[in-house]
């Protein structure tokens, strides 16, 4: 069973400057609730519970959001707004939360590489909350938590994204073994759409195995400067121990302005008017 997972938080969100100047930009808020507890509460609903963040400067609020707040509780007990913290209640009662310091911006691949004391060696899932995900029927977590529950190996989420996109994504390359589901052979990070293998782009969920830590440890510096979760997943294909999912549903980049935006418009017109009905 997958039991955990991570949620690399140290990033600076410099596109939503300045607003994210003292504000973790995982705290910004789709409606009414922070890009993050979306993300927890998929990966809650996947049966993941110990949950840890690898955090930099300045991101206490992500660790008081998932802390009870006493004062708050107190001031507004009993009246109708207490039934707006019902759910992350809910979260903070299912949860376990911890967390680490990355040091230095490092890339991804280092960001969860120093979750490596969070996990130890298991399988773990990782959430990037700044790509928001809604799954149909499953949750984006819990699809590809069901192809790593039979294969037994890495599973990363990926979609067909537009030819003058694909320099913002890693890249996979492989072959359809199910209809929506890719054994992986090779994987570019950001490549040009010249040099790129194929229209199919990784997006930040996934389900890792153990042994993804020594191989980031031994992966030398990549694409700007930066250690690369592809890279090391590379590694891991070459293999033949990497999968890719084409998961069904929708994926909202909120680390853009006009992301977020589009997220935030969906959320209102789908989820936050029919729960007020």
């Amino acid at each position: 069973m997958v039991r955990k997972c991570i949620f690399p938080v140290a990033g600076y969100g410099t596109r939503f400057l300045p607003a994210t100047k003292s504000m973790p930009k995982e705290m910004l808020t789709v409606v009414n609730k922070p890009l993050v507890q979306y993300g927890v509460e998929e990966a809650l609903a996947a049966g993941m519970t110990d949950i840890g963040f690898v955090t930099g400067r300045g991101k206490r609020a992500i660790h008081d959001h998932f802390d009870i707040s006493y004062e708050l509780e107190h001031q507004i007990a009993g009246t109708s707004r207490e039934a707006r913290l019902a759910g992350i209640r809910e979260v903070i009662e299912k949860g376990k939360f911890s967390s680490t310091r990355q040091k230095s911006m490092k890339g991804l691949g280092h960001a969860i590489l120093t979750g490596e004391l969070l996990v130890g060696n298991e399988p773990f899932g990782v959430i990037l909350a700044d790509d928001l995900c809604f799954g149909e029927g499953a949750s984006v977590m819990q699809q590809l938590l069901d192809v790593h529950n039979y294969y037994g190996q890495s599973v990363v989420a990926i979609q067909e994204v537009p030819e003058d996109q694909i320099s913002k994504f890693g890249v996979i390359d492989g072959t359809e073994i199910e209809p929506g589901l890719y054994r992986v052979s090779g994987m570019v990070e950001k490549p040009n759409p010249e040099d790129a293998p194929s229209n199919l782009a990784i997006i930040g969920r996934y389900i890792l195995t153990p042994d993804i830590f020594d191989i980031l440890r031994n992966t030398p510096p990549g694409a700007n400067g930066e250690v690369q979760i592809t890279d090391a997943l590379l590694t891991q294909a070459k293999k033949g121990r990497v999968l890719a999912l084409k998961f069904k549903g929708r994926r909202f980049d909120c680390g853009s302005v006009d992301g977020f935006v589009e997220a935030t418009n969906f959320v209102y017109q789908n989820l936050y008017l029919k729960d007020k009905q």
